[in-house]
């Protein structure tokens, strides 16, 4: 903008016209606005949906919002999903959500072969194990018991298993009777 300055005294004399140049800038960046939660929480191997940001700009009103960053809800970590935006004078603004991927789910574990064993006295047993299911992945699973085929009697088997975030899976356990149906000779 050009302002003006003209001055004329008493006798009609006129001075020279000075000018002022004014200039309007725009500096000032757009207000960038996280949605949702932030940290954000999501659950090893679920799916994320962002819930992204909106910005303002104090003299151009809504300003487009860009994100860049990416969630691997497959591995447990945390997160950056980074949202900016930049208005038409080229000011840029920037805010950032932190997203944590969480194993809190613990493993489950399923016999292999019946729950309910019932093995001849004498015979030799073999257990036929339990797997374990986990979203972080393979899970080992331990066993906890002995069988004793020379004594007749109940005995347990429990399997337990413990994933690699410490989510410990409810302990399962076969029951094995050693029984003795053999007549004398």
């Amino acid at each position: 903008y050009t302002i003006t300055y003209s001055a004329t005294d008493a006798s009609g004399n006129a001075a020279t016209q000075v000018t002022r140049t004014v200039t309007v800038v725009d500096t000032t960046a757009p207000i960038v606005v996280v949605t949702g939660d932030n940290p954000a929480t999501v659950e090893l191997g679920s799916t994320y949906v962002d819930a992204g940001a909106t910005a303002m700009d104090a003299f151009h009103g809504d300003t487009n919002v860009v994100s860049s960053g990416t969630v691997d809800t497959s591995t447990v970590g945390t997160y950056t999903i980074t949202y900016s935006a930049t208005d038409i004078d080229n000011n840029t603004a920037t805010a950032s959500r932190t997203v944590n991927v969480v194993d809190t789910t613990s493993p489950v574990i399923t016999l292999t072969g019946d729950a309910s064993v019932t093995v001849e006295l004498g015979d030799t047993y073999t257990d036929a194990g339990a797997t374990a299911t986990d979203a972080s992945g393979a899970i080992t699973v331990t066993s906890s018991g002995t069988v004793d085929t020379a004594t007749v009697g109940t005995y347990t088997i429990t399997y337990s298993a413990t994933d690699a975030s410490g989510n410990a899976a409810t302990q399962v356990t076969r029951t094995v009777t050693v029984v003795d149906t053999t007549a004398p000779v």
